[in-house]
């Protein structure tokens, strides 16, 4: 009998049977900011271009990692970016808002290039304009004040003499109803060294001119000092050339740019 040759097949690998499901990586490109770009001031109209989208988790990162350019510059510039539109946070933000800004704020204290602004004082001597504050004018007393259609509250200033100690708060107003009359208030000040970073303030007197613009607020006076009254203490956590970051003692952050402009001083 003749021999039969029988053919078996070898088993086929599996991967061959069920080719292996293909993994897709999908990536997400961030534009971060470029850190050689120049600091834009708060008023510049290119800040409303700024993409503010890259959380700052993802942003501090970033900085850890860049070996030129100024670290600060780029939180600048999504930190001017946030406070586009929202009048100095004084008549209130969203809580998103507040959060976005607050991040942004504790990025720079993080990475703040003078720790110790009281053994530096001249760091913080000058004409200083608010651009954000968390005090805020709501309800009640922002019609009280007349400052919903009255009466429109303009730039917030500081100058400071660290030699002889002193502040001058300046709020300026102006009046819709009284032939567009305009004045301000003035709050002066001292302060002396408590540490570090902090400075105790005490209050000295207060003024508002015109006489027109003091019989507008006599009746709120009060209110309106109690406002805008620095007394306490001040903890400098942020300064270099352009930018300062305060907090005091009632919980309150107060953010300022220096003004380098002839005509930008109070």
């Amino acid at each position: 009998m003749a021999a039969r040759t029988k053919f078996m097949q070898h088993p086929i690998p599996g991967p061959h049977v069920f080719p292996p499901k293909p993994i897709i990586i999908r990536t997400k490109l961030v534009k971060t900011p470029n850190l050689n770009k120049p600091i834009i001031r708060f008023k510049s109209p290119q800040n409303r271009f700024i993409n503010n989208h890259i959380s700052a988790a993802a942003l501090h990162n970033d900085l850890l990692t860049t070996q030129q350019g100024e670290p600060t510059a780029a939180i600048k510039l999504h930190l001017f970016a946030a406070l586009q539109g929202i009048n100095r946070g004084i008549f209130g933000v969203s809580s998103e808002k507040k959060s976005e800004i607050d991040n942004f704020v504790d990025l720079l204290e993080s990475l703040n290039p003078t720790p110790h602004p009281t053994l530096s004082l001249q760091k913080i001597d000058g004409n200083w304009r608010l651009i954000y504050t968390t005090i805020t004018i709501l309800g009640s007393k922002r019609t009280k004040l007349g400052l919903r259609d009255f009466i429109t509250l303009g730039d917030l200033f500081q100058s400071i003499n660290s030699a002889q100690g002193k502040a001058v708060n300046t709020a300026k107003f102006s009046a819709r109803g009284l032939s567009l009359l305009s004045g301000h208030l003035t709050i002066e000040a001292s302060f002396k060294v408590a540490s570090n970073s902090r400075v105790d303030i005490t209050y000295n007197k207060s003024a508002i001119t015109p006489d027109q613009l003091m019989n507008v607020f006599r009746k709120n006076y009060d209110l309106l000092l109690g406002i805008f009254n620095p007394e306490g203490w001040l903890e400098i956590t942020y300064v270099d050339d352009s930018l300062r970051i305060g907090r005091d003692d009632k919980g309150n952050i107060f953010i300022l740019e220096r003004l380098l402009e002839a005509g930008d001083n109070p």
